[in-house]
């Protein structure tokens, strides 16, 4: 019993063991392109929505909205984004780095922000070059003015530079393991406002911008690795927006294959019924037609007389072979011994027409003479002294 309880005990603890490494195991964000793991749209509606850039470095970290799921150091953990910024005049440069190990960072976009001098602000959110490939750029229209847009041309304004860096992360913070790219699009869809809009183009408006991110980009990653850049990834399209185009072209074109497929298996399905259907339908003959020979035999009709077999045998003959006829013909004998009883009709018939045989009494009514003769008789009795006499001669 002890030997049964401990090997009992050993399968559950191995059964538990592989539950529990199921439980960790996760699909890695690196098994798809580097590009779908942050959403520019969703970055630039989050923008429209901060009240500074403290809120803004917020919002892209924020473990309940999740907008990220970047990890490029492969941790199996979403990499922390900060945000530091750098102005000019009317102009604001963002970017948004990915803080992969003490000292390294790698840019993965950048916000740029200019107004002219009719007080009109440009925002362009802009993808890093090794990230989404060459002059990926989203221009967002917000339906409200962003209140950030206040904060940014105030006179006591100071650049936003973020104070974290590895291992040393805002208390709200804490890292979640990347999804797989469907889940992420699906969660991150939900957080974008879908009053604005966002409108693609592949040029930037600010050249000063431009000037500005060359003196304070942050490439760590991309020269570790500088074999994983998009041109390197996608050799075939320029940058993101040409890759999802590819991706919808080929789902469509997998969508029209496999209908042009079923189309054809389910045409192939139909032809091949029709042998089935045309055999059942000879089947189905030979069945009734054989129903028709064998509703012919007389022998079902010997009880009648010959008058009956010979209507019966008539009605099978010109019936028609179906269904409705057979089963019409194996009820005939009940309906052609109708003639028999007629016959029993006809003769009980004279039975009743002898009734004048019975009635012959009555009709002999002039039998009443009988009793006038007999009345004679009497008087022959009465006036026959002869008779008397006779019979007193006699004695």
């Amino acid at each position: 019993m002890k030997t049964k309880f401990t090997i009992f005990a050993l399968f559950a603890t191995l059964f538990a063991t592989q539950i529990q490494a199921q439980d960790m195991t996760t699909v890695r964000a690196n098994n798809s392109d580097i590009s779908d793991n942050l959403d520019l749209k969703a970055v630039a509606s989050i923008f429209g929505e901060s009240e500074d850039l403290a809120d803004f470095e917020r919002r892209l970290n924020d473990p309940k909205i999740q907008i990220s799921n970047l990890d490029l150091n492969g941790d199996n953990q979403v990499d922390y984004l900060r945000v530091i910024e750098t102005v000019e005049n009317n102009t604001h440069l963002i970017i948004i780095q990915s803080v992969l190990e003490k000292d390294v960072f790698q840019d993965v976009a950048t916000v740029e922000v200019e107004r002219d001098s009719n007080n009109n602000v440009q925002v362009q959110v802009v993808g890093d070059v090794y990230m989404y490939g060459s002059n990926y750029i989203y221009e967002p229209v917000y339906v409200y003015t962003p209140v950030i847009y206040n904060v940014f041309w105030m006179n006591s304004y100071r650049p936003y530079y973020s104070p974290y860096y590895y291992s040393y992360y805002p208390s709200y913070y804490s890292p979640w393991n990347p999804y797989a790219v469907y889940r992420y699009r699906r969660n991150v869809h939900v957080h974008i406002n879908v009053n604005n809009h966002y409108n693609y183009v592949n040029t930037r408006r600010s050249s000063r911008a431009e000037s500005m991110y060359r003196s304070n980009r942050a490439d760590g990653y991309a020269r570790q690795n500088p074999n994983r850049s998009f041109a390197q990834r996608k050799n075939n399209v320029t940058n993101r927006h040409e890759l999802v185009q590819t991706r919808n072209q080929n789902a469509g074109t997998r969508a029209t294959t496999r209908a042009n497929s079923t189309r054809a298996n389910s045409s192939t399905r139909n032809t091949g019924v029709t042998p089935t259907r045309s055999t059942s339908s000879t089947r189905a003959t030979e069945t009734r037609n054989t129903t028709s020979t064998r509703s012919q035999a007389p022998s079902r009709t010997n009880k009648g007389s010959v008058r009956s077999t010979t209507n019966f045998s008539t009605r099978t003959q010109t019936a028609t072979p179906t269904r409705a006829t057979q089963t019409k013909t194996e009820s005939a004998p009940v309906r052609t011994q109708a003639p028999v009883q007629k016959q029993t009709r006809t003769q009980s018939a004279p039975t009743r027409t002898q009734a004048p045989v019975q009635s012959q009494p009555r009709a002999q009514a002039p039998q009443a003479p009988a009793r006038t003769q007999s009345a004679p008789q009497q008087s022959q009795r009465s006036g026959g002294g002869e008779t008397r006499g006779n019979s007193g001669g006699r004695r």
